[in-house]
């Protein structure tokens, strides 16, 4: 991946935990790759590691103490933030992690923390079952939602002597996600992303139309987590209630059609996402005032425009990635893998909507991911913000 961090400078606070340990590898290597580095070293951190094995390493002070008379002269909690171009937390507690997650600021990690306006990464670091600890989970889905970046935690055997969830990222691991985020904002604003998302509706007569229950909110996080990620993002949403950030470029569209001619001049881009819940069918013939009531009513319908098909199997316009989605009630990944061959898209991110607390408007979904080499993955059931954010991830190590 080149050096890509050779002279930035990086905050790095190291929490208490076993895993402080690893801090001093993570040091090394970033020093070998020519990173600037301070370090904060909280009260239950120096319990593990000393200043002085920091800074040796690190060739620079460790700051401690909020209240020290000599940092706030050399340099204070607020110019610290602003010196970084980001900020590591690497072991992060469960008890760092709340009190990030309440706005705290009871020590100089904290306060830095809460008065810094750089990107910030987390490698927590806990025991099996504080991970999995509700007050946890939500207190990480909290600084998701202040755009924290998450670093692991790992699965394997821990200090404790239990197995599971929980250990922290091995230095390697997490230099390889810095370098990714600065490769990224490298080219902020080059990459171009393109969203559909919701249903479409297909009129039958001034009032009446055909349309499906996609409520779009999947769509809609999923181009939120693209624009976090510095995507230039275009949302082609049909219609739903729901709002979007100012820095998404934002089309409404009714029909399929719509849709279909909306994506074309969205085009070019580095990836499409194709979330939408296009109709099929549309009528023929719309009748041009209101179909008046009957006892029998016959529709002449003909077939939409396959979008996702025309997108993939389009060499002038076709993305680097193209993702399509598949909602089925029955023989998910049967269904799946016939629309991956079929489509010619890159991969197929299938859904069971006859579950009625995922999918069609559900705050939660849980899907599986299948991949033109076979290989599937699966993202268990968590809220639809979360599912957007791993499937980003994926897309951004995919695209590297």
């Amino acid at each position: 991946m080149g050096n890509l961090i050779n002279k930035k400078k990086i905050l790095l606070i190291i929490c208490g935990g076993i895993a402080a340990y690893k801090s001093l590898e993570l040091i090394r290597l970033l020093k070998k790759d020519g990173v600037i580095i301070k370090t904060i070293l909280t009260k239950s951190g120096a319990e593990f590691v000393t200043p002085l094995s920091i800074t040796s390493l690190s060739q620079s002070k460790v700051y401690q103490d909020l209240f020290s008379i000599e940092n706030e002269v050399e340099m204070d909690h607020i110019s610290l933030s602003r010196w970084a171009d980001l900020i590591l937390i690497a072991p992060a507690t469960a008890n760092t992690i709340s009190k990030l997650a309440s706005g705290s600021s009871d020590d100089l990690a904290s306060t830095v923390a809460l008065a810094s306006n750089k990107k910030i990464f987390i490698a927590p670091a806990m025991n099996v079952r504080m991970w999995e600890h509700q007050s946890t989970k939500q207190n990480i889905r909290k600084l998701k939602t202040y755009n924290y970046e998450l670093i692991g935690p790992e699965i394997g055997d821990m200090a404790c002597g239990e197995y599971g969830e929980g250990k922290m990222s091995e230095p390697k691991e997490i230099i390889n996600k810095v370098k990714i985020y600065f490769k990224n904002l490298k080219r902020k604003n080059k990459l171009k992303a393109i969203v559909t998302a919701g249903p479409t509706k297909e009129y039958i007569d001034p009032v009446r139309y055909i349309s499906n229950k996609s409520s779009g909110k999947q769509g809609y996080e999923i181009a939120k987590s693209l624009s976090k990620k510095g995507f230039e993002t275009t949302l082609i949403s049909g219609p739903t209630n729901l709002e979007i950030n100012n820095d998404i470029n934002l089309i409404k569209v009714e029909t399929a059609e719509e849709m279909f001619q909306s994506t074309l001049k969205s085009l070019p881009a580095e990836v499409a996402i194709f979330s939408a819940a296009v109709c099929d069918y549309k009528v023929k013939e719309i009748s041009k005032t209101k179909i008046k009531k009957q006892d029998e009513i016959c529709l002449d319908l003909e077939k939409n425009v396959d979008i996702l098909d025309y997108v993939s199997n389009h060499n002038s316009l076709r993305p680097k990635l193209v993702v399509g989605f598949a909602a089925e009630t029955n023989d998910l990944e049967k269904y799946a893998n016939k629309k991956l061959s079929e489509k010619n898209c890159d991969w197929i991110v299938a859904n069971d909507v006859s579950n009625k607390s995922i999918g069609f408007e559900s705050d939660f979904n849980e899907v599986s991911i299948l991949y033109k080499n076979k290989k599937i993955e699966r993202l268990k059931y968590k809220s639809k913000s979360e599912i957007s954010d791993e499937l980003v991830e994926k897309i951004i190590d995919h695209l590297n």
